[in-house]
């Protein structure tokens, strides 16, 4: 009982959030020395769920894997999204439960509008995802699409970029990815007339489902 009035508070606590836009100053790097610690009044979702968000990301909390088969077809004809691509087994079984039209084969690539895709980790100081080229969804998927949704556990939430790493040797050892890349919110470019413009060089929406693994 204990353990479910925790994550209500929690889901509660995000809701609030996202109407709030982070204080955090991105323009410092991460270092070795330990200057930025946790802050004690947060839980590291809700953390991330303000800083993802003040980043322009999309940020949905499930309880349970079935809620985001449930919330992604709302979500799909919400925005008349077709051309779904998912290389992920573990995602693909889940869609393939829920009826949910998907592409796979490698000769659709190219037409895929939404990507999706699991990650290595998140970081809930930078509201930052991490990827790898370890990954069933390669290098491309993340960076192709138009809209990039990542499905993410809270078992692979840390504080920074460094616990991120630290998680990642561990997991890897000697057979660490040729590539890891950090996604920060959307892709976004002011190089032209200094006019903001999104999706430039990557989606130009991007969505993170967190699924609670902690039951």
């Amino acid at each position: 009982m204990k353990d479910s009035t925790s994550r209500e508070q929690v889901l509660k606590a995000v809701r609030k959030a996202l109407i709030h836009k982070s204080d955090v100053d991105y323009s410092s790097a991460e270092s070795e020395t330990e200057i930025y610690t946790a802050p004690e009044e947060d839980s590291l979702e809700l953390l991330f769920a303000k800083n993802f968000s003040a980043l322009k990301g999309k940020f949905i909390f499930c309880e349970k894997k079935e809620d985001f088969a449930k919330l992604l077809p709302e979500l799909m004809r919400e925005n008349n999204w077709e051309n779904v691509f998912c290389a992920e087994t573990e995602i693909a079984d889940m869609l393939e439960h829920a009826g949910i039209p998907f592409l796979s084969n490698e000769k659709d690539f190219l037409a895929c509008n939404v990507g999706i895709t699991l990650c290595e980790f998140f970081v809930a100081r930078t509201g930052s995802i991490l990827v790898s080229s370890r990954q069933k969804a390669g290098r491309r998927l993340p960076v192709y699409s138009n809209i990039h949704i990542t499905v993410a556990y809270t078992s692979q939430l840390v504080y920074n970029i460094k616990d991120a790493f630290k998680a990642l040797k561990k997991k890897y050892e000697s057979n660490f990815p040729s590539q890891v890349t950090t996604i920060t919110g959307p892709s976004q470019t002011a190089d032209i007339e200094k006019t903001l413009v999104q999706g430039a060089h990557g989606p130009k929406e991007i969505f993170l489902f967190l699924i609670d693994d902690t039951i």
